[in-house]
């Protein structure tokens, strides 16, 4: 799963190079941003996004008491009933999206601007179905512990869009990207996984039964979570609605850095919460809490607090990174410099958001989805005059470090209130952990600050061979100094972690008999 999230992370940072090429940072490519805002609204009240941490624990039961049949009428049911639901919002959304479209930037003035934001939206809107049925179609590939057609979801989705750009954006501009968004959910999300669902034994019928009781359950499950504010979903819809009353390319630069930050979130935080869940759903089936518990303290060792050092490096190098990964075509030198200083304030809080992912289904695996949302969307709406402030005070930068902020303390309030709820014992070793390696990773970051500063300094970071020099060496000076601190220092997690890859590497590359 985490090599998979990384290909579809890298496919979707070459999505944003080539919107960056094409586009640059300006007002249409904002309009291209703000038009995923009511899908993006849509997708969230439907439950889209929900639907393997509230339905596997519905599946995976029929199958632990081996009624697999009961199981897929259910999934017959549930499809039916909000693929309906759902088709008739995305009617009225797209009716109404010339009035909906200003009111989710209302800091948008210029008529031709929001024209086209509406265009786009309506394009995109039918998407939201096809990730509807296909997120149900991925979560009984997941109860069934199959995780490699949905691992392509997210590909054909991003090879779509660049797709779309690459072949129309010479007649319709950034409309082109929009159609590619539509043709690649319906590729990626719909019809690869109903064929990976035929395999693992799909069994769909017409079935519209309002009053089964496996429905309300599935409702009652998924309603906190179509109402509430999750954190990855506010970040996303805040920075474009705040973005708004920025300058041109605003939201452009915020999305482009907000999209760098997540490669390091999916590869360890979206990955290893994916992987983990159904097994966290099974031994809380198993009222196995105390290693249920072991498992999510296990993960947030040793793949959440990762992000805090690959952050630091990030750090020291973002104009650099930013540089080789989008200044071409329209993406000039000083959009690089706004978007890298945006980056910077994103990486102070990108574990925070890792780390979110993987709490919050210590949660969903016991079936509580009201307590997490309620405490995420109390958050963010504590968060806004944060925002706001920020965006006032200090523009694109503001709105970056408030987020950081209002990342961090969610996460921590968050596992402090889980480990109080579940008796998780461990959760001391998880918090002296974290400080360490943010300790590690600081100093270590320093250290090679001064180092860039003063023996680096002949190189051009101004070419692209200057910015991809001054990166091999920072990443392999951080990543041989930091490796040695974990052995000098005994950090068993990163330690064993280490030796775990060289076994499978040395594994994979030993000859067969």
């Amino acid at each position: 799963m985490m090599a998979s999230v990384l290909l579809s992370r890298i496919i979707g940072l070459l999505r944003e190079i080539v919107i960056a090429q094409v586009g640059g940072a300006n007002a249409a490519v904002d309009a291209y941003n703000v038009a995923f805002n009511l899908p993006d609204i849509l997708n969230h009240v439907i439950g889209s996004g929900f639907l393997s941490v509230t339905f596997i624990p519905i599946f995976s039961g029929y199958l632990a008491r081996e009624n697999e049949a009961e199981g897929w009428r259910v999934f017959s049911i549930i499809l039916c009933a909000f693929g309906t639901v759902l088709a008739l919002l995305i009617a009225l959304a797209w009716s109404f999206a010339h009035v909906l479209v200003p009111l989710s930037a209302p800091g948008l003035t210029d008529p031709a601007q929001i024209a086209s934001a509406v265009r786009m939206t309506r394009i995109m809107l039918p998407a939201q179905l096809f990730f509807f049925a296909g997120g149900l179609l991925m979560a009984v590939q997941f109860a069934k512990e199959q995780f490699k057609l949905p691992a392509l979801a997210p590909l054909i989705y991003n090879i779509g869009i660049i797709s779309g750009g690459l072949l129309l954006s010479r007649w319709l501009g950034m409309e082109g990207f929009a159609w590619g968004a539509t043709c690649g959910a319906l590729l990626g999300s719909f019809l690869v996984q109903y064929f990976g669902a035929k395999r693992v034994g799909l069994r769909l019928n017409w079935i519209l039964d309002w009053r089964n009781p496996d429905l309300k359950k599935y409702v009652a499950l998924t309603l906190p979570l179509m109402l509430g504010l999750t954190m990855i979903f506010s970040n996303e819809l805040l920075t474009r609605f705040f973005g708004s009353y920025l300058p041109e390319g605003g939201i452009a630069s915020l999305n482009y850095a907000l999209r760098v930050m997540f490669i390091l979130v999916a590869f360890f935080g979206q990955s290893a919460s994916a992987a983990s869940f159904p097994f966290l759903a099974r031994l809380v089936a198993e009222s196995k809490m105390a290693e249920m518990n072991k498992l999510l303290n296990d993960t947030l060792r040793r793949y959440i607090a990762l992000v805090i050092p690959f952050s630091v490096l990030l750090f020291l190098v973002r104009h650099e990174a930013i540089h080789i990964l989008f200044q071409r075509g329209r993406f000039d030198a000083l959009a690089t410099a706004r978007t890298a200083e945006v980056l910077g304030f994103f990486l102070i809080g990108a574990f925070a958001v890792a780390g979110q992912t993987v709490v919050v289904r210590g949660f969903y695996a016991a079936q509580n989805t009201l307590f997490p949302t309620i405490v995420s969307t109390l958050s963010v709406a504590a968060s806004l005059p944060l925002y706001w402030l920020g965006v006032r005070e200090w523009g694109s930068t503001g709105l970056a470090l408030a987020i950081s902020i209002a990342s961090i303390l969610q996460v921590t309030l968050l596992y402090a209130l889980w480990n109080r709820r579940s008796k998780n014992v461990g959760s001391r070793a998880v918090y002296a952990f974290f400080v360490k390696i943010i300790a590690l990773s600081v100093s270590l970051g320093f250290g090679l600050h001064w180092f860039k500063s003063y023996a680096l300094g002949g190189f051009n970071v101004a070419t692209f061979s200057g910015c991809v020099l001054i990166c091999l060496v920072l990443a392999v000076a951080f990543g041989g100094l930091f490796v040695a601190a974990a052995y000098v220092f005994r950090v068993r997690e990163i330690v064993d972690t280490i030796a775990k890859v060289q076994r499978r590497l040395i594994g994979r590359n030993a000859p067969r008999h």
